[in-house]
């Protein structure tokens, strides 16, 4: 029998800062004046997919279990999760919560229609987030990871988000 991956998952790098105004965490590329900076400097963003029912709690997936046998991980665990996972519903998720606890779910238990949830910590061991973010505060988007775009809204002022708040 094959032995049982090591977790990978999913992470983007980010340089910048965590942001807390008005009960809401934000990342920028650098503090702002108006808001709490919570920590500055290289993060790591992992995201989280939302349990049916239950939504305060998400898991990051480290490794995906097809009924079948296969264990996935990483993008490939990602990918298949969001795009494939419908064809088994019965395949286990093993990651960390969004509250840092260990856990494992099958699939149909997660809401995948549900919005993917950005969390941001403070290094690559980490398994516990320091927030989940709403949005990112940024001009450029330049140097910022494509797939935190794709998760993200992203506001060009601190003003823009707080119209739209």
């Amino acid at each position: 029998m094959p032995a049982i991956p090591d977790r990978q998952p999913i992470a983007d790098r980010f340089s910048g800062a965590l942001l807390h105004i008005n009960d809401a965490h934000l990342l920028a590329r650098t503090p702002l004046a108006g808001t709490q900076t919570i920590t500055a400097g290289e993060l790591v963003v992992r995201y989280g997919v939302q349990y049916l029912g239950k939504p305060h709690l998400s898991i990051v997936p480290g490794l995906l279990a097809l009924d079948y046998g296969e264990i996935l991980t990483g993008e490939e665990a990602w990918e298949f999760l969001l795009h494939h996972s419908n064809l088994h519903p019965r395949a286990d998720v093993i990651g960390y919560r969004n509250d840092g606890v260990d856990d494992m779910i099958v699939v149909k238990f997660l809401d995948l229609a549900a919005p993917v949830q950005v969390l941001v910590y403070a290094d690559a061991s980490a398994t516990q987030p320091l927030a989940r973010v709403r949005a990112l505060i940024a001009e450029d988007t330049e140097a910022v990871p494509p797939r935190l775009l794709d998760y993200l809204p992203r506001y060009e002022s601190l003003e823009a988000w707080q119209q739209y708040e």
